[in-house]
């Protein structure tokens, strides 16, 4: 698969495929392997470049499950979904090096969607190396005491560049990892300085999608905030981000070309 030609095409919308019973915002939603490809169907007819599908919810107070039952949740979906939709790109949101090789078995390349930045197993950055797999790096580290998160941030995510071209991980995609130990103000701070980022020459990725900085900041609930996720990925797009993960995948879309019109103009 000829990953540089898909990431030449930014801003790209990831659509999430949540197979898991606990997930924040849909998780329980699709619980048969007919609902999740119906879903899949639906965000690749709206316009989503790239399918991310997680099978391990890392919900604040989430439930740890085995790594056989994160595979019993997957395998059957990415096998369905490579037969069905085989020009889709496909990521497998994982912390897991056994579980990005037993996919890799199956379905052959995909992207490697890595919540823990390459920190909770000391195998996946090898094991993307070793399978040539594009590899999102997320910002995970606890910087909740922290005054110089943003700088926290670039040092870290300058590090496990150097690691990951150490094992010669052909794309690295990083993502600061909105929601995750970072406070509501830190959040809203990051989002501010997106663009700082963008020094390293790679793709960002952003994931808002119904998080808790949009809900709780105007007092609402995951279900009815649409209308914030949509404008923190105007932000986001208009700083830089070169793709959006997000659960409704139309108004992402619409997004990216009503940011793109607005661009071009410019230029």
């Amino acid at each position: 698969m000829n990953f540089d030609h898909y990431f030449k095409k930014t801003p790209l919308v990831m659509g999430i495929l949540n197979c898991t019973p606990d997930s924040f915002f849909d998780g329980g939603v699709r619980t048969t392997l007919d609902a999740q490809l119906q879903h899949c169907a639906t965000m690749i007819a709206n316009g989503a470049a790239i399918i991310d599908i997680g099978a391990y919810s890392t919900r604040p107070g989430y439930t740890e499950i085995s790594e056989d039952e994160e595979l019993r949740r997957l395998l059957p979906v990415v096998r369905k979904i490579r037969e069905e939709f085989p020009d889709i790109l496909l990521s497998v949101d994982t912390f897991r090096s056994g579980v990005v090789q037993r996919v890799f078995e199956e379905i052959g390349e995909f992207i490697v969607n890595d919540i823990s930045g390459g920190l909770y197993d000391t195998e996946m950055l090898k094991t993307c190396g070793r399978l040539s797999l594009p590899y999102i790096c997320m910002h995970l580290q606890d910087v909740t005491q922290s005054p110089t998160m943003l700088a926290d941030m670039l040092h870290f995510f300058e590090k496990q560049i150097v690691e990951a071209q150490k094992y010669n991980i052909p794309h690295i995609i990083l993502d600061p990892g909105f929601g995750f130990g970072k406070t509501l103000d830190q959040q809203y701070e990051l989002m501010n300085g997106l663009d700082t980022f963008l020094s390293f020459n790679v793709p960002l990725l952003v994931g808002i999608s119904r998080k808790s900085m949009i809900w709780k900041t105007l007092q609402s609930t995951p279900s009815e905030a649409l209308t914030g996720t949509t404008i923190l990925n105007t932000v986001a797009l208009m700083k830089g981000a070169h793709i959006i993960r997000v659960h409704d995948v139309q108004e992402a879309v619409e997004c990216v070309k009503l940011i793109g019109k607005i661009t071009r103009v410019v230029e």
